[in-house]
């Protein structure tokens, strides 16, 4: 074919076979986690996957060679999508101690939600998935930089790097998948925030002494000589 419209055709060719298989796909996608959140990991098969996503089997096997690669399509599918909303109420909310409390409230509410429609064999199999090793570091660092930049405004303490403090907010808010309600996930966020905040009553400057090992920043006050005459030890 010649003419205006020549090189235009094998364009809209490819994009229509494309977004036909990405709608197979989702049709795949959703019809098995329908299936497992209705009747659990074991009892989905590839028979009742092609038959409620309204695909032929013969078409579904050139897609996914079996039901555990649907779910782990699924599973990284889930976490691109929540990792996308985290970023999106980054990005839209201002001022550095709001943006960290508002990722820690949606990062609470995603995993409580998860949490709550996967049954433990679902469970227990997407834990082994190693998309998650991925996602967990790049949800870290985002939590990390989150810190980092509440430290700076003062939002938040500056006695622990914000490398500790992102693993400690991630265990914390990870108990938000086994408690009953959206409120008790909300109070779970509030406490999470409580122990990263500063010390109103903590001095303005770090002790000159001291170590990890929790020994004492100052050496105990000895009644000595200097005492006896109303002098502070050297060095005080």
């Amino acid at each position: 074919m010649t003419g205006p419209y020549a090189g235009a055709v094998p364009k809209l060719w490819t994009e229509t076979i494309d977004a036909h298989r990405a709608a197979v796909r989702d049709a795949v996608l959703q019809a098995t986690a329908a299936l497992v959140a209705e009747h659990g990991l074991t009892s989905v098969t590839m028979s009742r996957i092609a038959k409620d996503s309204g695909i032929g089997r013969a078409t579904l096997y050139k897609y996914f060679p079996d039901v555990e690669s649907i779910l782990l399509a699924w599973h990284e599918r889930q976490i691109s999508h929540h990792l996308d909303h985290l970023a999106s109420v980054r990005e839209r909310t201002e001022g550095a101690a709001e943006r960290l409390e508002a990722v820690l409230r949606a990062f609470a509410l995603v995993a409580h939600e998860s949490r709550r429609h996967h049954d433990g064999d679902l469970a227990a199999f997407l834990h082994r998935d190693q998309q998650v090793t991925g996602a967990q570091q790049r949800l870290h660092g985002m939590i990390e930089d989150l810190l980092a930049e509440a430290v700076h405004a003062g939002a938040v303490r500056d006695d622990i790097a914000p490398d500790e403090l992102a693993g400690f907010c991630l265990h914390a808010l990870n108990a938000a998948g086994d408690l009953p309600s959206k409120a008790a996930v909300h109070r779970l966020v509030t406490v999470t925030l409580a122990g990263v905040r500063p010390d109103p009553a903590a001095p303005s400057e770090h002790p000159a002494h001291g170590d990890d090992t929790g020994a004492p920043a100052h050496p105990p006050h000895h009644h000595g000589h200097h005492s006896a005459h109303g002098r502070h030890p050297a060095g005080s």
